[in-house]
């Protein structure tokens, strides 16, 4: 069992098959030859200090010496994304989540089939700011809860609603004159 390296072979892993965990992302990529099977590990700086980021990768790095041997395929490279978790997860528990993941990242999946998770933030329901009718989507530069009518962009406080002084309704934009101290023509 090797190690991967090279960065490219970490982003090449990325873009592969994943399983999720709570102690850990698995990512693996089937390389296309006969060689031999390769683990990487991703241990960012969230999740501790150089003292904790060492602990995990060691904890992790010996569940794998014990599942990937009988578990692993020839020509796959895996790389464990660590999480905070994997600090505090009993060992036979991590070892039975590599199982696990080993197994899902080897599943062939449907054709058409998603592979990854939508990211983080993105709504999984209700329409998209696509999916709104022109009319109704809001224009990126207008203020909060303006809408466009007969091609003019309306304002809530120019209609006299809860944005407007009370009982001093303001004309419309297009009433209001410029007068000299504006710099305009006198009236």
């Amino acid at each position: 069992m090797d190690h991967l390296r090279k960065r490219r072979d970490f982003l090449a892993a990325a873009k592969a098959e994943r399983a999720g965990a709570t102690s850990f992302l698995m990512q693996g990529r089937d390389r296309g030859d006969a060689g031999t099977v390769r683990v990487g590990f991703t241990v960012t700086k969230k999740t501790g200090n150089s003292v904790v980021r060492n602990r995990i990768r060691r904890r992790l790095r010996e569940a794998v010496r014990r599942v990937l041997p009988d578990a692993g395929r020839a020509g796959f490279d895996y790389v464990l994304v660590a999480r905070e978790a994997a600090l505090r997860t009993p060992f036979e528990t991590l070892v039975r989540e590599i199982e696990r993941s080993v197994r899902k990242v080897h599943t062939p999946k449907a054709p058409g089939a998603k592979t990854h998770a939508p990211k983080r933030g993105a709504s999984r329901t209700g329409p998209s700011r696509s999916d709104l009718p022109k009319s109704d989507a809001p224009k990126p530069n207008a203020p909060h809860g303006a809408r466009e009518a007969d091609g003019r962009p309306e304002h809530p406080a120019s209609t006299g609603g809860a944005g407007a002084a009370a009982g001093a309704p303001t004309p419309p934009s297009d009433d209001i004159k410029p007068t000299p101290a504006d710099g305009g023509l006198p009236a």
